[in-house]
């Protein structure tokens, strides 16, 4: 069983002791951690020692961008799955324990002879039995994100996880507060949240370009991976060769092995993963949780397209959030679409414009911003952005993603999506979850107890239940 953390402990004193008096003695100086000597810290000239939890195409993928980094080194890896062949899936790639576990020795060979990668099923026996690992980089499907991540804290290691960040309510919190306890450098893995193109939308709005904002729209085409799913499915399919279904289960409850649920396909389940909104909410909700420091909605209320159950997201959806507090003293009005839904074209755009299939829109008194793919303001009326200022660049930009993580461990500045600001967006996107699998029904969200008021049945789905041998507390 796994220790709950202590939310009554208090800052360490010492830490605290230093940076007061560094800023009183030089006026304002941040002392890095290194300096500290903090929890788990590692030198700016060595290398970090990493541990792969999940190499699967995302987890593949986030070793390739790892492997880019000189002072990182991949040391071991743990993953139920031999190999994965996702020729057919966009990550085109064949990933698994040993096709990454050869990928990354080869990577390493033309500077350490005989370097080797400790390879594992079971990413608990890894945590217990290398002890030389400074930070875990978990890719793993959503139902096992927490319990990983929580595991590895606590063991002391510096972890990066892929979004959402949890799968439940209840979960988001838990890591948030054993982040605050531990100081330990963390990042989830939406990736925009370090490209200078939201950066840029983020000052601009802050600055107040399109004037006054009291709404925005983010959407994405993103739709059901099985069409012609109707019902979970009741019969077994032949397991892949060397791989540990139990195992890839995690917390969620025993069933029989189907090739619908994995690999990338789990997505479309509600045990295994939150759908289009838990996959893309925490890439295209933040530019407007950033820009206005969003905190917890009010209300909350997601209406499935197409298809769905219990079981099985739907096609699409809509939904709308209430956000009360925030930075600019008014509320702010939140949408969501999904599955190829829109919002309608508006006035200040240009004649014959078409919304790209992926964007975030804010509407002010003044004018409007699109923020497309490539995540840079683009100002409508045309007129408005010839004659408007730009705002100066005040946010700091971005080294890379994993580059600002690696940085935080050796003592640098907290990476900009760490897990306190990734677990509030990820709470932001598990509420509109909360609501759609609730069949739409609209969440008055009672943030401080963790509560959907008047609504017992939703407590099931704040924190969901766990197998045995899976808690968190």
């Amino acid at each position: 069983m796994l220790e709950k953390p202590n939310n009554n402990k208090t800052p360490d004193s010492r830490r605290d002791f230093i940076k007061s008096s560094s800023l009183a003695a030089a006026g304002f100086f941040i002392v890095p951690r290194f300096v500290l000597g903090g929890k788990g810290h590692v030198a700016p000239s060595d290398k970090v020692n990493v541990g792969m939890i999940g190499v699967g195409g995302k987890g593949r993928q986030n070793a390739q961008d790892l492997m880019k980094l000189d002072d990182v080194q991949i040391t071991a890896i743990a993953d139920p799955a031999e190999y994965w062949d996702l020729a057919n899936f966009y990550y085109k790639s064949i990933a698994g324990r040993h096709p990454v576990k050869r990928m990354v020795e080869d990577h390493y060979e033309d500077k350490t002879e005989n370097f080797k990668v400790n390879e594992y099923l079971d990413f608990r026996e890894m945590l217990e039995k290398e002890k030389g690992l400074d930070a875990i980089c978990c890719s793993t499907p959503d139902n096992t994100h927490a319990v990983i991540t929580y595991a590895s804290m606590k063991s002391g290691k510096h972890v990066y996880c892929e979004k959402p960040l949890t799968h439940n309510i209840w979960e988001a919190r838990m890591i948030k507060d054993l982040t605050k306890e531990t100081g330990l450098a963390t990042q989830m893995g939406n990736v925009g949240h370090s490209t200078d193109g939201i950066r840029q939308t983020v000052e601009y709005l802050r600055a107040g370009v399109i004037g006054e904002v009291k709404e925005t729209h983010s959407w994405v085409p993103a739709s059901r991976w099985i069409d012609e799913m109707q019902a979970v499915p009741t019969t077994n399919t032949q397991k892949p060769h060397g791989f540990d279904w139990d195992l890839w289960l995690g917390p969620s409850a025993n069933r029989p092995f189907h090739e619908w649920y994995t690999p990338v396909t789990w997505r479309d389940f509600w045990d295994f993963g939150c759908g289009a909104l838990g996959d893309f909410g925490c890439h295209d909700m933040d530019a407007a949780t950033w820009a206005f420091e969003l905190g917890h909605p009010d209300t909350i209320e997601v209406f499935p397209a197409g298809f769905s159950n219990e079981n099985i997201a739907p096609y699409g959806e809509i939904g709308y959030y209430n956000f009360p507090d925030n930075n600019t003293g008014k509320p702010i009005q939140l949408t969501w679409y999904s599955g190829g839904l829109k919002p309608q074209l508006h006035q200040y755009l240009p004649e014959g414009y078409k919304w790209p299939s992926r964007a975030t829109l804010f509407v002010g008194d003044k004018g409007i911003i699109v923020n497309g793919g490539d995540r840079v303001p683009h100002v409508f009326p045309e007129s408005l952005a010839a004659n408007m200022k730009k705002p100066k660049e005040v946010i700091p930009r971005s080294k890379g993603h994993f580059r600002d993580w690696v940085n935080a461990i050796k003592g640098g500045p907290a990476a900009s999506s760490n897990f306190e600001y990734g677990a509030h967006l990820t709470e932001i996107t598990l509420l509109g979850v909360l609501s759609l699998r609730m069949k739409g029904q609209k969440i008055n969200w009672d943030a401080k107890n963790l509560k959907a008021t008047g609504i017992g049945e939703a407590d099931q789905y704040i924190k969901e239940p766990v197998r045995t041998g899976w808690e968190m507390s």
